[in-house]
């Protein structure tokens, strides 16, 4: 839980009871309240994990309305909150109704301070159980893999093919635009594998000049060039017993393939200037923007290094391709730059959603995360519209293959919607949605949409 603080709300009219309670739970952060009004202020302050309610609040300390009414409000505002009924009454009634209302037990009074202590801290470890669950279900749900933002089926499949493989030291070969996010399917491989605990080595085989990356690579002996004033050990070595990815693989130079594909073949190196050779056992991840058949056809890369480097091809779809994806991206970026620049922009405009949907995302979710960064900076407000995004709105519609194609997927990414606008809340979704629970739950198993109730 984000807060360690143990918070426990009392909820009672009686002065000398409120004083007695306030100081028999040293382990709590006690609060008090006389009455309903301040019993619901505290609740959307505090949001405390369990709560302690007399039933008889005033203006009816000897009924029950207030106290059930009290019942019923805290529990719509904090469902998860552990209510604690404290009765006065021999009739049980009244207890039994407040539990079937969602009150999570009852005590009654005279109170047994040893009692209402065990129940008290039975309700918060219930409490800190279903709010870490839910945590976890959030987690979950919204990061299929560490550091993958998806609902999309697309990219779903390719988590699913990660979870497959990466227990496996296969040599794998990931494809995709810039900016789909290669880098993190890369990751995922390594941190879901037995290798997990040794080095992930990248190297950006674009970003260093070709006359540096073999020494960069394979290391060097002392002397082997000008420069070379000691024994250096090369990326490679590094990534012994670990990962090593060799990102934008397309640009290697063709006279270091030959040498890459020998390791490959081998697990050895030899350094530049030296003749031993050392083994190292790593796993290889290569990634490319690249149609490195047509490289091939041009003769820029060896056709036998792609065979060593593809016994595994995983395929990253653009960000246009990921159904439903860019709403829930751009809500992730949203909250995480929201919050790093303590802005008030909380959501897009009904126009920035439309833009968003409607543009074709060069960039893919590196463009998506740049647009909504400038957009949380640039905001006035509580709203990001399309132009603090940059983009226009646009009234083009697609040419409809059939009435139930666009049917289909104008109700889909509705559903997608509308789940990351309530946060995965069904209730709160089925109402934006104008449907019933019950027929919100139909759709999301129909649509294979991965669901989470809160």
């Amino acid at each position: 839980m984000k807060d360690s603080k143990k918070k426990l709300l009392v909820v009672e009219d009686d002065k000398g009871l409120q004083s007695q309670l306030r100081w028999a739970f040293d382990e709590f952060e006690v609060t008090i309240a006389g009455d309903r009004s301040e019993a619901i202020n505290q609740v959307r302050r505090i949001e405390p994990n369990v709560v302690l309610l007399d039933l008889g609040l005033p203006p009816d300390p000897g009924g029950v309305t207030e106290g059930l009414a009290t019942l019923s409000e805290i529990l719509s505002l904090t469902p998860a909150t552990k209510v604690i009924i404290l009765t006065g009454d021999d009739n049980y009634a009244n207890a039994v109704q407040s539990i079937a209302l969602g009150a999570y037990d009852f005590h009654q009074k005279p109170t047994d301070p040893q009692i209402l202590a065990l129940l008290v801290n039975r309700a918060y470890h219930v409490n800190a159980l279903e709010l870490e669950n839910r945590r976890l279900q959030n987690h979950n749900l919204s990061m299929p893999l560490r550091g993958i933002i998806t609902a999309s089926p697309e990219m779903l499949k390719v988590c699913r093919t990660i979870e497959k493989i990466a227990p496996s030291d296969i040599t794998t070969l990931i494809l995709g635009a810039s900016g789909t996010g290669k880098e993190l399917c890369a990751r995922a491989l390594h941190e879901l594998s037995p290798r997990a605990s040794h080095p992930l080595v990248a190297i950006n085989c674009a970003a260093i000049p070709a006359n540096l990356l073999e020494s960069e690579l394979f290391g060097y002996e002392k002397g082997a060039f000008t420069g070379a004033v000691k024994q250096t050990s090369g990326r490679i070595e590094y990534a012994d017993k670990g990962t090593l990815f060799l990102d934008e693989i397309g640009d290697l130079p063709i006279e270091l393939q030959a040498k890459l594909l020998r390791f490959l073949q081998e697990r050895v190196v030899e350094h530049i200037g030296g003749r031993k050779e050392i083994p190292v056992d790593a796993r290889i991840i290569c990634a490319t923007h690249q149609n490195l058949q047509d490289l091939i056809s041009k003769g820029l890369f060896r056709e036998d290094l792609y065979y060593r480097i593809s016994e595994i091809v995983l395929d990253i779809p653009s960000l246009k391709q990921r159904e439903g994806d860019t709403t829930l991206l751009a809500k992730s970026f949203l909250d995480q730059w929201s919050q790093e620049y303590n802005s008030s922009a909380k959501s897009f405009s009904a126009g920035a959603i439309a833009a968003m949907a409607a543009y074709d995302w060069p960039g893919n979710v590196r463009e998506l995360e740049s647009r909504v960064k400038r957009g949380v900076i640039m905001a006035d407000g509580s709203q990001i519209s399309s132009e603090g995004l940059e983009l226009a709105n646009s009234d083009e519609e697609a040419v409809p293959q059939s009435l139930k194609v666009i049917r289909e997927k104008a109700e889909y990414t509705a559903v997608l919607r509308a789940m990351s606008y309530a946060n995965q809340n069904i209730t709160e979704a089925a109402h934006v949605l104008g449907i019933t629970r019950p027929t919100l739950y139909k759709l999301l198993e129909r649509m294979g949409i991965k669901q989470q109730t809160r």
